[in-house]
């Protein structure tokens, strides 16, 4: 399992020109099981997204596609997490 942050750098204020395609990259990551959460980083410190179903050269080639990622709107840091237990509710990550 992977926990990408992507925190905002000094282009932040172009953002809004990639948005469109920073959306479809989650949605692509989504649509391919990989993707199972992203959301914001507080306050308006960049963004985060939980990945699994991949090795590590996938993840950091995805990430590489991210256009804030390309257009260097954010800088990726990305974790690899080896799960040793969850909750019952999470049962399926350790899979």
């Amino acid at each position: 399992m992977f926990v990408i942050l992507l925190e905002f750098s000094d282009n932040k204020n172009q953002a809004s020109q990639y948005m469109q395609g920073h959306n479809d990259w989650l949605k692509n990551g989504f649509d391919d099981g990989i993707f199972l959460v992203a959301g914001s980083l507080q306050p308006g410190l960049g963004g985060a997204v939980i990945a699994q179903n991949c090795t590590r050269p996938e993840i950091e080639s995805r990430v590489k596609d991210d256009p804030f990622v390309a257009e260097n709107i954010v800088r990726a840091v990305i974790h690899e997490i080896t799960l040793a237990k969850t909750d019952e509710r999470l049962k399926f990550l350790l899979d």
